[in-house]
């Protein structure tokens, strides 16, 4: 049975402290550990939200590797330590993949599955506001890192959206490192596939947006 969850709206009032609104939010855990043979396991939440304009998402991320060698918007940053949100305003023929790796850089496409996909353009992209923060780490080598993120409706270029209120819509969620010391795959909606693919939407759970 796929996953499902309740978006919560923030009135613009609130706006201000969105960040610390996420924080205590409910979390969603990315708990499906996904084509691995070494067991490494990141520990990886989120929490969402949507206001008058756009998606409000944060990830709180604690692993082992962290690593952010690509610094362009479109670069290929699921080759770092990356988080990805997959959102489809159409039932899953088309979605959107927002992809960010631990520094913020972002990368973002639009279409059905591969190969029939665009990147969205850079200017769109870095409309996205981003922000990032790396805590030290542990005594077990651990280093936890949050991203914050806010979405304006204007991202999503291919759908006319002014407001997300009683929709629902199918998503999911990822936390990836592709080259990191130990490559891993989780998702939030769990994926039946052979070989590592994201780009599967038969397998995205729901978003209510409420």
């Amino acid at each position: 049975m796929a996953k499902q969850f309740d978006c919560q709206f923030i009135p613009a009032e609130k706006l201000a402290g969105y960040a610390s609104f996420l924080d205590d939010c409910s979390k969603q855990v990315i708990d499906n550990l996904l084509w691995s043979s070494n067991g490494y396991f990141p520990t990886v939440k989120f929490s969402m939200a949507y206001t008058d304009h756009g998606i409000l998402l944060k990830y709180f991320v604690k692993e082992k590797y962290v690593m952010a060698r690509h610094t362009q918007v479109n670069d290929l940053v699921y080759k770092d330590s990356c988080v990805e949100f997959f959102l489809s305003f159409d039932n899953g023929s088309n979605y959107y993949n927002l992809e960010f790796n631990c520094i913020g850089t972002p990368y973002g496409a639009y279409g059905s599955v591969k190969p029939y996909r665009a990147e969205l353009p850079a200017n769109v992209v870095k409309q996205i506001k981003i922000d990032t923060q790396v805590i030290n780490a542990d005594d077990e080598g651990f280093t936890e890192w949050e991203i914050t993120l806010g979405i304006p409706f204007s991202v999503f270029i291919y759908d006319d959206i002014d407001s997300l209120k009683g929709t629902e819509c199918k998503a999911n969620f990822y936390k990836c490192g592709d080259e990191t010391p130990e490559p891993h795959y989780l998702s939030w909606n769990n994926i039946l596939s052979d070989e590592p693919n994201f780009h599967v939407p038969e397998f995205f759970g729901m978003v209510k947006f409420v």
